[in-house]
Order: structure tokens, then sequence, then C-alpha cells
């Protein structure tokens, strides 16, 4: 592993005021989860740098000087016919296809956008919000890379993928969105003894990026404009003290995925 990693986030949206206020943007964001996952034993520098995909539609001069891409949450529908989602969908789906070595990484609307960059479709939810930490149940894949039987994650979504992309494989479930996630293998790879070192595609339809704080923030303003009802955020209370791994494990099966051993 070289002594200094380049990681492309590529911004899919800017967090409400509030959480920008307290954490950052999504590069300061995400910059948090990375550097408190970074195995302890690890000496590997990384820089994580930012496209706004939005926007100013903007991707690396040359996509090939990065280990690994990331794309963000959104409060965007991944579904929506808009010139800078098209854009990113195909932009993905020539590096899935033509870039085995750059890893993809792809959170909640990332996820999303990658499925569809894969084949399969991105739809509502039939008005049901995910939001809070959530345990999700692990396929044998899921256990086998997160080492666990199940994790718990922060949801923020009303949208989901019903499909897996006919080259991946399911990481687990909750009883309000089947698909949690997605892996696709190297070529060759025997599923039955993957590691994160084999992994190509990886995605989460959670966050764990998010701390406790910025779900917490961006509860409190979905629900005093009415888009969250009380029952979620009641709901989400109840959860509230629940563990979350984002960092704890989740940060750092992504590190392993991007190249870095724990």
């Amino acid at each position: 592993m070289p002594a200094s990693t380049r990681i492309a986030l590529f911004l899919c949206d800017t967090p409400i005021p509030t959480v920008r206020a307290t954490d950052g943007d999504y590069t300061d964001i995400f910059n948090a989860l990375l550097r408190s996952s970074l195995p302890s034993n690890s000496v590997t520098e990384f820089s994580l740098e930012p496209y706004d995909v939005r926007e100013k539609m903007e991707y690396p001069d040359s996509i090939d000087d990065y280990r690994a891409i990331i794309l963000t949450g959104s409060a965007a529908s991944a579904y929506e016919n808009l010139d800078w989602i098209n854009k990113l969908i195909d932009y993905v789906a020539k590096v899935a296809k033509e870039k085995p070595y750059i890893k993809l990484i792809g959170i909640c609307f990332g996820h999303q956008i990658i499925a569809r960059a894969m084949g399969k479709e991105c739809v509502p939810n039939d008005g049901k919000w995910e939001v809070g930490v959530t345990e999700v149940t692990l396929t044998d894949i899921g256990k086998q890379l997160f080492g666990a039987p199940t994790i718990n994650i922060q949801q923020m979504h009303r949208d989901h993928v019903p499909e897996v992309p006919d080259s991946c494989h399911l990481l687990g479930s909750t009883a309000i969105a089947g698909n949690q996630g997605i892996v696709e293998f190297h070529p060759g790879t025997d599923p039955s003894k993957a590691s994160p070192k084999d992994v190509h595609v990886l995605t989460l339809q959670g966050h764990p990026e998010f701390t406790r704080r910025i779900s917490e923030a961006i509860v409190e303003a979905r629900s005093s404009t009415g888009v969250l009802s009380k029952d979620v955020v009641g709901d989400f209370n109840r959860r509230i003290e629940w563990r979350n791994d984002g960092p704890g494990v989740i940060g750092k099966v992504i590190w392993n995925v991007i190249g870095v051993d724990s």
C-alpha cells in the first residue's frame, strides 16, 4: 500500500445549515469518518479530494490518479431525470466497467446511483422513511466482510433499490428496505472466500458518516416542516442511544476495501 492514498469524493449535495455549523461540509464529515476509522497500526496518509458533481458537474481530469471514489448522500432522488444525475450515472457506469482497480463506494444516494449505473432502478419506497440508527441483518457475504451477523447504521431515506445488479451480491436487509447495500467482487473471486481486498464496488443504503448529532439536526429540521411524521420521530428517539457501527466497524471495512489493512 503506498504511503499516500488519494480518494475522490463526489459531492452530491450540501449539508443543511445546522449541520454545516457544527460539522462542516461533506468533505469535513467524510474526512472525520475516515480519520477516526483509519486502523491504528496504519501509517497511511490520505487526501480526500472533493468534486461538486451536482452544482458544478465537475470531475477529475484523470480518475486514474485515485485509489477510490466515494459518492455521498443527497436530498435529491436518484431516479430524477436531471442533467447532473444522468451525467453522474454515465460516469459511474464507465468506471464500473472499465476501471476495476478504482474502488467505487456509494453511500445512500450514492448507493442508489451506483445501482442505477449497473442496470437497476431506484424507486420511492411507498412513502416509508427509514431514519436513525437501524440494525441491518447481514447476508452470509455481509457477515464475511463485516465480521458480524448484524451492523447498526444511521439511516435517512425513503427511496430504495428493490433489486441487486446482476454482477453484485446483497450485503443485508431491514424490514423497511430489503437492499441495504451491494458488493461486486473482482472477476475470478470466489464469493465464499472473498475478503474486502477482493471488492470492486461497495455500497450502503445507510450513512456510516452520520453521527448522532448530525442525525438529530436533520430530524429536527425535517420534522419542523412536516416532512417527518411524529411517529417516525418518536421511533428515531426510541433508538437514539443504540450503538452506531459507522466508525468502529463500517469505516474500517471501507479502509480495508480501499486497501488499508486493519
